[in-house]
């Protein structure tokens, strides 16, 4: 049982960081399915919370990661792709990629979206100059979340969990990359 436990989650962390590995999808069909998955998850955002909504409106940009995939036992590790937006236009597909090591178990998906504040997060973001660190928190997307919700070093974090179970009290960080819409043929 224990060793079914640990291929699991092994399985799932290196699924994860492999996901992550490459900024932009090889096919057009993949290209289109993370634009249109980025899409659906930007709606249900919006509609998680009224003053969420009034926030990506605000936002210079933002970037959203559909699926977020994320598992760990003792050591592990997330990896999503997404899509970046400026100023409501999308211009670009990046990833998400997450090391840990502390108190896990278990493995989970989720939502993620960045929004920046203004041109100056946009660009260290999309300049690979931004990772989140280990005390960046993100709020869970839900009724009343946006309204307390802060801008950090012109960053704001929400998260939308879609499915699983995942304990843990661990330190680590996201890595991202960016590639622009025009550079990817």
């Amino acid at each position: 049982m224990r060793t079914s436990i640990f291929m699991t989650v092994g399985v799932v962390t290196l699924a994860a960081l492999f996901t992550a590995c490459s900024t932009t999808p090889r096919t057009v069909e993949e290209r289109d399915e993370v634009k249109r998955d980025a899409e659906n998850a930007l709606a249900d955002f919006r509609h998680s919370d009224n003053d969420i909504a009034k926030r990506i409106d605000q936002a210079y940009g933002l970037a959203v990661f559909p699926t977020v995939g994320k598992g760990g036992l003792g050591v592990g590790g997330a990896g999503g792709r997404g899509v970046v937006y400026e100023q409501s236009t999308a211009v670009g597909y990046c990833t998400l990629s997450q090391a840990t090591i502390g108190l896990q178990i278990g493995g989970q998906r989720y939502s993620e979206m960045i929004l920046f504040e203004n041109r100056g997060a946009f660009d260290r973001f999309t300049r690979g100059e931004w990772a989140a660190a280990a005390q960046a928190t993100a709020v869970a997307a839900a009724s009343g979340a946006g309204a307390n919700a802060r801008y950090n070093d012109g960053v704001m974090i929400f998260v939308y969990n879609q499915k699983g179970l995942m304990g843990e009290a661990s330190v680590g960080g996201q890595k991202f990359n960016y590639q622009r819409f025009d550079s990817t043929r």
